[in-house]
């Protein structure tokens, strides 16, 4: 194959040129470069909220290229492989460069990928860029895999975190493009419905929005962040969840921002730090655990007596933010309103659902698979499996959240509760309106609705967890 042939530059989740390890290499080569997108079977499997907004990210990521003098060029095909062979052959490419994936179906996806393009004398390389370290070279001293989160942050903390790289100068073109299809037709918001619009104005697009947010975080936030992250009223977060979950933004880019600032004397940075680490722990677990994605960590609960009914007249309740409990119900609505959920929030609703009502926690995993644009297979694994007590260096299984002291403490002149729940409100919030207006039509719900009484009670809900606890072995 000639050293000039084009490399096909293949996306997954890293829609970003700065610090892109698989781009800048595509770029020095010295070949033309095709950056390309394949919407397979993988990304059809994702839920409403995801596929709209990888789509939305895929928009911005075409548009950044443009700005290059380059293309994206997206190709739709249940086997992506297929797709890859067939711009192979319109384009003569030698070789194919790709951002490494970590979940077990993408890797699966991709070894055999690089398997078949190897056999058809096609380069095909991957490269790291999701994780600061990977999760093969983090090892207790006995060689195994952590299993618990402390231990895991004093070994990576002092590790050299490599400075980001800059964005390319330029993207090398073709002589001629292969055609693309249109991102419109691929219609990856078709499941959101009404619901794309009410929570499009509370999506941060893009790199340079993700870069935006950083700056702000660590100029005017980060200070104050050991406390302003638990306060659910305040913008006390990074919030750049939804940039990392899409590679807008790189985790080594987070990284040194919050080093900087704390070489700058800003006493929530190292808790920032740690909180990045927190995702990276994630990923080193469904590296060595993948069974975290879908089973029970801990291998003990799988003779809990789960309630294992998405249609149980209290799972819908709980979906819809009608529990009668206001911190639960405000969380459930900032969900279908913008698509996100405050951290605190989403330990309350998961506490609730897997203890006070004793629901399985993959019923509360598949919801945030629908409704999150920030939804990470292995951060959304580990929280709801750290909830319900089945996974690694989980909450403790007899610790059950009261949603009404935790209001007290976390909001405690009711801030958050007045901005996303009406029903009790002679002039409610615009956001809380919002609900109604995202909402599927048949839940034929009203902001005039009577706000329920508390389909089970904060006590009634621990006793009878506690209950159910007892009458196991752990």
């Amino acid at each position: 194959m000639s050293d000039t042939s084009p490399i096909l530059m293949w996306f997954h989740r890293d829609l970003r040129l700065s610090d892109h390890a698989a781009l800048s290499a595509a770029c020095d080569a010295g070949r033309p470069v095709i950056p390309v997108f394949v919407h397979d079977k993988l990304v059809e499997q994702l839920g409403a909220a995801p596929r709209w907004r990888l789509g939305l990210g895929l928009g911005a990521l075409a548009d950044s290229l443009a700005e290059k003098g380059s293309r994206l060029i997206l190709r739709r095909a249940d086997d992506a492989l297929d797709a890859l062979r067939a711009l192979i052959d319109e384009t003569g490419a030698g070789a194919v460069y790709w951002s490494r994936p970590y979940d077990p179906d993408t890797i699966a996806r991709n070894t055999d990928i690089k398997s078949a393009l190897k056999d058809a004398g096609i380069e095909a390389k991957s490269f790291k860029g999701h994780l600061m370290f990977e999760p093969w070279t983090v090892e207790t001293k006995t060689g195994g895999f952590y299993k618990v989160y402390t231990p895991f942050w004093k070994m990576v903390k002092g590790r050299d975190v490599s400075e980001p790289l800059p964005t390319p100068g330029k993207i090398p073109s073709p002589a001629t493009w292969p055609e693309s299809d249109a991102l419109d037709d691929w219609n990856m918001g078709a499941a959101m419905d009404r619901g794309a619009d009410v929570v499009r104005p509370f999506v941060r697009l893009g790199e340079a929005a993700a870069q935006s947010r950083l700056g702000a975080f660590t100029a005017h936030i980060i200070e104050g962040y050991d406390t302003s992250r638990d306060m659910v009223a305040q913008d006390g977060t990074s919030n750049l969840s939804e940039n990392l979950a899409l590679g807008e933004i790189t985790p080594h880019q987070c990284w040194h921002a919050g080093m900087r600032a704390r070489e700058e004397g800003k006493a929530g940075a190292e808790t920032f730090l740690k909180e990045l680490v927190w995702r990276e722990f994630a990923y080193h677990l469904m590296h060595h655990t993948p069974r975290i994605l879908s089973g029970n960590w801990r291998e003990e609960w799988d003779a809990f007596p789960w309630k294992d009914d998405a249609r149980a007249s209290e799972v819908i309740a709980w979906k819809r933010g009608r529990t009668g409990l206001p911190f639960v119900d405000a969380a459930m609505r900032e969900l279908y309103v913008t698509g996100r959920m405050h951290n605190r929030g989403r330990m309350i609703v998961a506490s609730y659902l897997t203890k006070h009502l004793l629901t399985h926690w993959r019923i509360g995993r598949d919801w945030f698979e629908e409704c999150l644009i920030d939804w990470d297979p292995a951060s959304n694994a580990m929280g709801w499996q750290w909830s319900a007590g089945s996974g690694p260096d989980a909450t403790p299984y007899f610790r059950v959240f009261n949603p009404e002291t935790q209001l007290d403490k976390f909001d405690k002149d009711r801030a958050y509760v007045s901005r996303w729940i009406a029903e009790r409100k002679a002039n409610p919030h615009e956001d809380a309106l919002a609900f109604f207006d995202a909402i599927p039509r048949h839940w034929a719900m009203s902001p005039d609705d009577a706000y329920p009484a508390p389909i089970v009670s904060p006590s009634e809900g621990r006793e009878r967890a506690l209950d159910a606890y007892s009458n196991r072995d752990f």
